[in-house]
């Protein structure tokens, strides 16, 4: 990157086509330093030296009519992959496919096998496998890339007057757990979002507390004191990432602030302050206990049960301590607090009054956006419908609060790592060619905790970089969970402008019976905007409690037609199907410094445990009246596929194990072969292994990733086919037989206790029955090479030429597997594992002693039991 563009749209370099590496992602307030600058346009040229403007002329004719017309200009630049590279993309995937189809031809005419039903189970996998790569290809067909223009938006919104004309952002985190998820993880989002680069006076931030636990909320009160300090601090000296956790780990973080001279004054006090703030945190459980205790004490009727009580005096309305009815988890009222009024009323905190310290802020703004915790109503007569119940309960407190147009919202543990991702989103919105009809801007997903070798593929940017990317250049990206902003009217099940109706009128059959949600509803759809949030009196408040209760959503349109979508353990995938199916579309934001980061499961089991709730969600979708094949009248054919795909992959894993446990066959004394000829069936499937990984490479330089990248892929997919996908297709069985949904199980964002090693929990091995599978293909596989070798010493004597080329074909097979599931492996060593090279050493004994056990009982069969 390197200086901004002096015009929207500019930047073409001296062959008049737009580079990658012009300056989209700088501010002129918030520059990157000299060092950084070169290395990140080092990066962004070695990214996009396979991608080609594909705007150039929308571009020209925009620079010629110089908004004349009174339209919104260009804000974002979208890329294609070059022909020298597209071409023969496309050619390789064709020649793939007729590769397949020859090859299904050629088993169908040589039905020749030693066990036919094998035969016949291998052949319905082969078609399985052609047809799931076809659903997976297809979509990534015409990838497009599309990248901000922050320069031209900065232009277009930020007016000479001061004033700005970005439009107002809501942002959701969700937290269902205080112990499954840290506090501290989820105040560290909480102070990003406060601190990001978007006016503070049309942003606002909303925690939705799942558990109703007291701790939560005071800690969101700790919070916002420590953000009088934080956000002046982060403006003042253009601080990045502005989550204080991730910068305080930074060993020399790169200064681009204006005021180098105070920096290192500022830094230590706030530092310090930080530190405080933490131990604050960690004390709360035990603080709010003793007070409780105190305040109980006072009681003056003994049988009155012991309350958990407020600082202010009062009897929080949440679970207790000591849980009762209507206090207890899964049982009790909405809260809704506010918690920082909006900045235009003051929210009565300074730095002074707040720190104790007074830093010089005299030229920084030190407001801080409007802060709400929300905490929805339960009941156990009502389903809460799990993290859709939550986002939903704050969609509609949102819209009595502060109604902006536009909503983001977060995982707990996931934080804004780049200041300007906010704008970024609003880029895609406010762009005049496809602005008004995209739904949702989504983010690629980015882990900071994970291990440096990523041994069970966390990045996942396969995905991520390959797959969503390529999405760009249909209907758009799905919804991935998190780090996605929505325009509010398409979560309302409102259809774009092009298919919308005139003159629509919010019903209370659909969104509920709150006159106040009603009339917000129809100001959202004429695009009307509070000035301020109305008075928060008592009136308002039971409102905004009525809204959020456990009731509110039944006999309505919510989680249906309206809002995040229930009765699914992915409500992403289906939410934005339902987008999607409605006709709008959906853009693929990639930023060249990451926009959000969190944290991932780097345990193996808790990885899995994630990978089960997705995949048993995804299957739930195809066989619910949101199925790809029936449902979205307005889908987009490929983008049909895409969903598709996203449906039914899971059921490739039934295949994949049944050929993973084939080479127990090696134990048999005569040989078998799923497939006559043999020698040119293995050379068939080579061919056809060979291609797909050809495609691979391909896609690997159009991506931007890694092979590291790739083979991690493949390799946490064998072992998520040998464990995970096959127990989300068992619990889809018993869900189709039971009508029981798939198990909502949050994933532990807790890390064994080892300060000294931040990856510990990646060396424990916690065992769960949906291992045994992998762990029998493992076995299967290791004593297959070893029976093998016994074999070869036993009958080398006696074998033909082709029965040895035969065995070494079947060994090729028993080691690639081995090398699939070798991150397994590691696993099941648990701190060994630090060594890999005991790994390297102890197979080839185990191979051996295998090979010895092997001999040793044909001898001993061969003296006992006469042939």
């Amino acid at each position: 990157m390197a200086s901004p563009a002096s015009v929207a749209g500019g930047g073409e370099d001296s062959n008049g086509s737009s580079s990658l590496i012009d300056p989209l992602l700088v501010s002129r307030t918030s520059s990157i330093g000299g060092a950084e600058r070169k290395a990140a346009a080092g990066g962004g040229g070695a990214k996009g030296k396979h991608w080609a403007a594909a705007d150039k002329g929308e571009r020209r004719a925009a620079k010629e009519c110089g908004g004349e017309d009174g339209r919104r200009p260009l804000l974002f630049r979208s890329y294609r992959v070059k022909g020298s590279l597209l071409h023969p993309y496309r050619a390789l995937i064709f020649a793939r496919l007729i590769a397949v189809l020859l090859f299904f031809g050629w088993r169908i005419r040589h039905n020749n096998s030693d066990i036919m039903w094998f035969w016949t189970m291998s052949v319905a996998g082969d078609v399985w496998f052609g047809f799931s790569w076809l659903l997976n290809q297809l979509p990534k067909f015409n990838p497009v890339k599309t990248i901000p223009d922050l320069t031209a938006l900065r232009q277009y919104c930020d007016l000479a007057d001061g004033s700005c004309r970005l439009p107002g952002i809501d942002v959701f985190v969700t937290t269902a757990d205080p112990i499954d998820e840290p506090v501290l993880y989820t105040m560290n989002c909480v102070l990003s979002i406060l601190a990001a680069d978007y006016p503070v006076d049309r942003s606002a931030c909303y925690l939705s507390d799942d558990s109703g636990a007291l701790i939560l909320y005071e800690a969101l009160v700790e919070t916002a004191k420590f953000a009088t300090l934080w956000v002046p601090f982060c403006r003042k000296h253009c601080i990045e990432p502005r989550a204080p956790e991730s910068y305080f780990e930074l060993e020399a973080p790169s200064y681009t602030g204006s005021a180098p001279e105070e920096f290192k004054n500022d830094s230590r006090i706030v530092h310090l302050e930080y530190d405080e703030f933490k131990v604050r945190l960690e004390a709360l459980c035990e603080t709010i206990r003793k007070r409780s205790d105190v305040y109980n004490s006072m009681k003056t009727d003994q049988g009155a049960p012991n309350a958990t009580w407020m600082a202010n005096g009062t009897q929080w309305p949440g679970t207790w301590i000591e849980p009762i009815e209507n206090h207890r988890k899964g049982h009790h009222a909405g809260i809704v607090k506010v918690v920082l009024d909006h900045p235009i009323r003051g929210h009565n905190l300074s730095v002074k009054d707040s720190m104790g310290n007074n830093l010089n802020f005299n030229a920084t703004d030190v407001r801080i956006p409007m802060l709400v915790y929300v905490s929805r109503g339960k009941n156990p007569n009502y389903d809460h419908n799990k993290k859709a119940g939550a986002l939903n309960a704050q969609l509609r407190a949102s819209a009595l609060l502060s109604n902006a147009q536009f909503i983001i919202n977060f995982d707990c543990d996931h934080h804004i790592s780049n200041s300007q991702a906010l704008r970024a989103a609003i880029c895609f919105m406010l762009d005049q060619r496809e602005g008004d009809n995209i739904a949702f801007v989504q983010f690629p997903q980015r882990f900071d905790n994970v291990d440096p070798k990523d041994r069970y593929g966390n990045h996942n940017r396969v995905f991520f970089d390959g797959t969503m990317l390529a999405l760009n250049g249909l209907q758009g990206p799905s919804y991935l969970g998190t780090g996605c902003m929505f325009r509010r009217l398409a979560l309302y099940g409102i259809d774009p402008p092009h298919w919308r109706q005139d003159n629509i009128t919010p019903e209370a059959s659909k969104f509920g019976n709150s006159i106040l949600l009603l009339e917000s509803v129809l100001e959202a759809l004429n695009q009307d905007r509070f000035a301020t949030p109305p008075p928060v009196n008592d009136i308002f408040v039971n409102e905004l409690e009525m809204v959020v209760s456990a009731s509110f959503d039944k006999e309505t349109d919510w989680g249906k037609g309206v809002g995040y979508i229930y009765d699914i353990a992915t409500e992403d995938i289906v939410t934005g199907f339902r987008i999607h199916g409605q006709g709008w579309r959906s853009m693929y934001c990639t930023m060249e410094h990451d926009a959000f980061c969190g944290t991932a499961p780097i345990n193996l089991t808790e990885r899995l445990h994630q990978i089960v709730r997705w995949s048993g969600g995804s299957l739930e979708m195809f066989f619910s009246h949101n199925n790809p094949l029936i449902g979205g009248r307005r889908l987009q054919p490929l983008q049909r596929v895409s969903y598709l795909n996203m449906t039914i992959y899971p059921v490739t894993s039934l295949f994949i194990l049944l050929y993973a446990i084939s080479p127990v066959m090696w134990l048999i004394p005569d040989e078998i072969y799923i497939q006559r000829p043999f020698t040119r069936y293995v050379v068939y499937l080579l061919v056809i292994i060979l291609m797909i990984h050809m495609i691979g490479w391909l896609e690997i330089k159009w991506a931007g990733i890694t092979w590291l990248d790739y083979w991690r892929n493949e390799q946490f997919f064998m072992i998520g086919s040998t464990s995970a996908y096959p127990t989300a297709v068992l619990h889809m069985v018993v869900n189709l037989l039971t009508k029981k949904g798939i198990h909502f199980r949050v994933t532990s964002k807790q890390t064994t206790a080892d300060t000294n090693n931040k990856f510990a929990d990646l060396y424990e091995m916690r065992w769960v029955p949906m291992l045994i599978p992998t762990m029998v293909v493992l076995v299967a596989n290791i004593g297959a090479i070893g029976v093998a070798i016994g074999k070869t010493a036993v009958y080398m004597g006696v074998w033909t030429i082709a029965q040895k080329r035969h065995a070494a074909m079947g060994l090729l097979f028993n080691m690639w597997v081995m090398f699939l599931l070798y991150p397994f492996a590691l696993a099941i060593m648990g701190r060994w594992a630090k060594r890999p090279i005991i790994l390297v050493v102890l197979l080839p004994i185990i191979f051996v002693i295998v090979a010895l056990v092997y001999v040793a009982s044909h001898i001993l069969l061969a003296n006992i039991i006469p042939f």
